[in-house]
């Protein structure tokens, strides 16, 4: 798509006063003027320094006093854009006052104009006086909800908002958003990929650089794609389909003197996974998690012990293999042993129990009830699982597939047995509860209680 305007010889000296020049990819980024613009950066692309720029090109064009916007999930990553603005600003002889600090942070300049930061965590700051424009910082880490506040609050000016992040899955309402605005034909929205290499000072040999080739042999193609490139690349011949982070991925916290239950795969090698569960109005709640690896059972028992909600933990479920004794104790045995929780055990036809995953996934859009699982933002080992988040371990995507073949196609008729740690543990707790029948809402299925 063509941009609307190009930068001025003004801004271009401006540019100059500031010791800033755009690189080729950066160029376009900087001299679009729709009203809704998403960049996707590669790590390291620049993407603050360019987000930067953008105010002040924005803010040259503005007449009169003006109120701009950065906000993050946290104060904190703001810093950089707010760093950077405040050092472009006393260059350029206009900056008045700024706050030394992020949270909140405060510039002003001379004509009266105020750049603020707001976090996502305190929802009241985004109340307040309509902005001029907005500028998402590491905008992939904001939820739904916020990025719908933050458009709502663009309307009353008529403002702008720019959005710049690096994918951390291909799932969810930032990589959707980004594929949306590549296609659409509105005026008021554009998307764009800014990859590592594009930041000249680091690769000065761009996509040839040497080292951006090394990383590319070190890497899957995943990862390269979303993390260097800033192209969403969702995981192929994904398990769980059913799965989506804006319907599934919710903060619900620990509700104290609510009965808390441990769902357990002790996988040492590739992840000890403990699902810590809340179940809420008949809703399974995710609250938080263990995601550990080489750690034995003494040492995932001493984490749990630590955490706030242990004190209303009353009942476990674990692999049966949990029962195994290889070189050491029985995982379920320390558990029982240490803790005096007792922990149930059943074998599980691995296909059954994912089908009865998949029907506490599925919501019903003419319904549009609450799902009837839900998992807290933070429990990243099993959204890795789903695909929604980088495996915590090495970033990468490390999503629950089916076996493939080199051609792309699924064959035989069960999953790859790896990257599944949690979404097992899982299984193990809901059809030790549930059974494997479907739960409808007119039924009700008797079951030991706890």
């Amino acid at each position: 798509m063509q941009s609307t305007v190009k930068p001025n010889k003004y801004i271009d000296l401006i540019y100059e006063k500031i010791g800033y020049s755009p690189t080729k990819l950066q160029a376009p980024i900087l001299s679009s003027r729709k009203r809704f613009t998403l960049v996707a950066g590669g790590e390291q692309a620049g993407k603050s320094m360019v987000a930067s720029k953008y105010l002040i090109s924005r803010f040259l064009e503005d007449e009169g006093e003006g109120l701009y916007w950065l906000v993050a999930a946290d104060y904190e990553r703001t810093r950089a854009e707010f760093e950077y603005l405040v050092e472009d600003f006393a260059i350029m002889g206009l900056l008045k006052e700024a706050t030394k600090r992020v949270d909140p942070g405060r510039i002003i300049l001379a004509d009266g104009t105020r750049i603020e930061t707001k976090s996502a965590k305190d929802p009241r700051t985004l109340a307040m006086r309509a902005p001029n424009g907005i500028i998402g910082c590491e905008a992939s880490q904001l939820d739904l909800d916020t990025f719908h506040r933050l458009r709502g609050r663009c309307a009353p000016k008529r403002g702008w908002m720019f959005l710049a992040g690096t994918f951390e899955g291909s799932l969810g309402w930032y990589p959707q958003m980004f594929q949306a605005w590549q296609a659409s034909s509105s005026v008021d929205e554009q998307s764009f990929s800014l990859p590592s290499y594009s930041n000249e000072h680091l690769y000065p040999g761009g996509r040839e650089d040497p080292e951006i080739i090394s990383l590319e042999k070190a890497s899957s193609d995943d990862f390269f794609l979303e993390r260097i490139e800033g192209i969403p690349s969702p995981p192929k011949g994904m398990v769980f389909t059913e799965i989506r982070p804006d319907l599934h991925v919710q903060n619900v916290e620990y509700e104290p003197d609510v009965p808390v239950h441990l769902w357990i795969d002790p996988g040492y090698a590739e992840a000890y996974a403990v699902e810590v569960i809340q179940v809420v109005n008949d809703q399974i709640r995710v609250i938080d998690e263990i995601y550990e690896r080489d750690l034995i059972t003494d040492e995932i028992i001493e984490i749990a012990q630590s955490k706030p909600w242990w004190k209303d933990a009353r009942h476990g479920v674990i692999d049966v293999a949990g029962f195994q004794h290889q070189a050491m104790a029985a995982p379920a045995e320390v558990w029982m042993e240490k803790t005096g929780i007792y922990f149930d055990s059943q074998k599980i036809r691995i296909n059954d129990g994912t089908e009865r995953l998949k029907a506490f996934l599925k919501t019903d859009p003419v319904e549009q009830r609450e799902p009837r699982i839900v998992f807290n933002p933070k429990c990243e080992g099993i959204l890795s699982e789903f695909g929604i988040k980088p495996n915590p371990f090495d970033g990468q995507t490390r999503a629950y597939r089916w076996k493939m073949d080199r051609d792309g196609t699924i064959v035989g008729e069960t999953p790859e047995d790896r990257y599944n740690h949690g979404i097992k543990a899982v299984i193990y707790g809901l059809i030790n509860r549930y059974g494997y029948g479907y739960i409808t809402e007119n039924s009700t299925i008797k079951v030991k209680r706890w």
